[in-house]
């Protein structure tokens, strides 16, 4: 996938999930995800959360040194946090759904449904949006929903519940990851 392609399935996962769904769901190349949406988008959300820290940060000789703590920081969180999300989520569908997909479609489910917090992450990393943060994860909810019932035929009577559970999974896998990242760093220095 081209960068002209990754901008222009965020911009429609997050306009219109309905449409981009529908195209993601009649995506051949399953794998694609990492390669094509999920590694890159790491790398934006860590680039960003390197400039931001060079910017606001007046540390002096240690500000490079805090940047790139930063930077590993988001790395980890979100690349570790996404294979977290794609493992819980597989379960729930075990013991909600009753019911196994493949590997490689539930990580395009996952990794799709993750544009909401990429995009925080992204932005965060310039600006300060701590308490918008928590009030945009909500589309999320939204994003999962609409992925759900197109990419996994969720039946109606478990949507709900399957929703709310893979949302708060996919919001809170990567933020997770990022404290247990934080403790160790704080414990390691």
């Amino acid at each position: 996938m081209n960068y002209k392609e990754l901008f222009r399935r965020i911009g429609l996962l997050i306009s219109d999930p309905d449409k981009a769904w529908r195209e993601i769901s009649v995506d051949v190349n399953k794998r694609n995800v990492q390669m094509g949406f999920v590694y890159p988008m790491i790398g934006f959300c860590g680039i960003s959360a390197f400039i931001g820290a060079l910017l606001v940060n007046t540390s002096g000789p240690m500000v490079f040194q805090t940047a790139m703590m930063k930077c590993g920081g988001i790395f980890i969180s979100l690349f570790a946090g996404f294979f977290l999300a794609v493992y819980l989520v597989q379960l729930v569908n075990k013991h909600l759904l009753n019911r196994e997909y493949a590997d490689d479609t539930i990580q395009q489910f996952v990794g799709y449904s993750m544009v909401v917090s990429f995009l925080l992450i992204f932005i965060d990393g310039l600006f300060n949006l701590s308490f918008l943060y928590w009030l945009l994860m909500f589309y999320t909810i939204y994003v999962v929903y609409i992925g759900a019932r197109i990419i996994l035929d969720v039946q109606e009577d478990k949507l709900t519940v399957y929703t709310l559970v893979v949302s708060l999974i996919v919001a809170c896998c990567p933020i997770f990851i990022s404290f247990v990242f934080n403790q160790l760093s704080l414990v390691l220095n």
